[in-house]
């Protein structure tokens, strides 16, 4: 006669696989708003060349169970991150300055939104 016992349940293997449904759920959403980002700062990037419109990108980052996105720009110049003396001014080689222009801040803020909008649908709906 052969037999077979067993001990406990799936809950610890469940609870850890619910965990992670659910942080790739976000991942999934974060990407979509990414996109958009992206394009939304790439459309609203200072031109000259074009290259520092074309340097966004976004990073999706996962620390346990939060997860969160950043949104950078590649385009370094010896060391000086172009999108942001756009964004914030910058001193000149001849010793004047020219201002900066706030064109991050209006075009990301409704993307943030989003998100905090549908975190917050998601809290709501339980």
């Amino acid at each position: 006669m052969i037999s077979f016992s067993q001990k406990g349940d799936f809950n610890i293997a469940l609870k850890y696989l619910g965990k992670l449904k659910d942080i790739t759920t976000k991942e999934m959403a974060l990407k979509q708003y990414g996109e958009q980002g992206v394009e939304a700062l790439r459309k609203a990037t200072p031109k000259d060349t074009g290259k520092t419109a074309d340097s966004w990108y976004y990073v999706i980052e996962r620390d346990g169970e939060d997860v969160r996105i950043n949104f950078k720009n590649s385009n370094i110049v010896n060391g000086c991150p172009i999108a942001i003396i756009l964004q914030y001014g910058h001193g000149t080689g001849g010793g004047g300055y020219v201002e900066g222009r706030d064109y991050i801040n209006p075009i990301i803020r409704p993307i943030f939104d989003a998100i905090a909008n549908e975190a917050w649908k998601e809290v709501t709906d339980v």
